[in-house]
């Protein structure tokens, strides 16, 4: 994905959430709600949106079942690239403010072997869902604690242009050696040029390190910004 040439008028600027702030989160559903091939086709009600954001092949799938604690919800292909579609995800849980949100797969960016003319629809897609989408209460921005990409970068921060501030996730994080952990993570964050006070959650699907901490910070933004 590449930074955007169209101007929109600038979106308040979210405010990162504090991670692991507040209560665990206690989960009572979660569903498949639709699929939408343009914002048109998204829910018109005022529930409250969390998206997720990465690179195709960056486990999102995989961590979106690992926090929503359903073994196969998001479907987990074994083509990167596959998920073109805004897939809705509907949550209810027993925190009082929190008790319904969306959670929303946004289609995977930087997979070569898509068809080009594929790639090229991807990015107008996610523009015009964050330009457009006033229920957006924060993004979950997953990048491969294993492989850093320009793409990654780029959307970071052509992210923060759009007046958004990520929760930051590191995927895949028990893939790493527990003595790489803490290189692989400071290397992340000279990428994408991250200051000291902008949290990265470390997490994986296979272990669920971390899943508690990311839903502190999902619980943490939809509740500041209301």
């Amino acid at each position: 994905m590449r930074p955007s040439t169209v101007r929109y008028a600038p979106l308040r600027i979210r405010k990162a959430a504090r991670v692991g702030d507040g209560p665990i989160v206690k989960l009572l559903s979660a569903d498949f709600l639709k699929s939408c091939a343009s914002t048109a086709q998204c829910p018109r009600d005022t529930v409250p949106e969390v998206a997720c954001v990465g690179r195709s092949n960056v486990g999102k799938s995989s961590l979106i079942n690992a926090l929503l604690n359903r073994k196969a919800l998001a479907k987990v292909s074994g083509t990167p690239g596959k998920t073109r579609l805004i897939n809705y995800f509907v949550v209810h849980t027993a925190d009082s403010s929190l008790r319904r949100f969306y959670l929303v797969d946004l289609p995977g960016y930087g997979y070569a072997k898509v068809a080009k003319s594929v790639r090229e629809q991807w990015a107008p897609l996610m523009e015009t869902y964050f330009a457009e989408r006033t229920q957006l209460r924060s993004v979950v921005f997953l990048v491969d604690a294993r492989v850093l990409q320009p793409q990654d970068a780029l959307t970071h921060r052509w992210l923060r242009e759009m007046g958004l501030e990520p929760i930051i996730v590191a995927t895949k994080i028990d893939k790493v050696a527990r003595s790489q952990r803490s290189r692989s993570l400071a290397a992340l964050r000279a990428h994408l040029q991250l200051n000291e006070s902008i949290p990265v959650i470390a997490c994986s699907a296979v272990s669920r390190e971390g899943i508690e901490v990311l839903w502190g910070a999902i619980r943490s933004a939809v509740v500041d910004d209301r």
